[in-house]
């Protein structure tokens, strides 16, 4: 996993490769590869709380 920035912006998004589900962040940050979509949801989340986002930011975030 990457180390997160600070003073980056966080928009989380979860991609797929293969077989496998993986979080990113636009502060750079990365999580690891699952074989499970909701588990690399979570960890999108727990990046965002971790950084200091709170569920009602995530709630108004715009979505891709």
């Amino acid at each position: 996993m990457h180390e997160q920035s600070a003073s980056g912006p966080h928009h989380t998004t979860t991609t797929e490769r293969g077989s496998f589900a993986l979080a990113r962040c636009a502060c750079g940050w990365s999580g690891p590869a699952r074989r499970s979509r909701d588990r690399a949801r979570t960890d999108a989340t727990d990046h965002l709380t971790s950084a200091g986002v709170t569920a009602e930011e995530r709630e108004t975030r715009p979505q891709p």
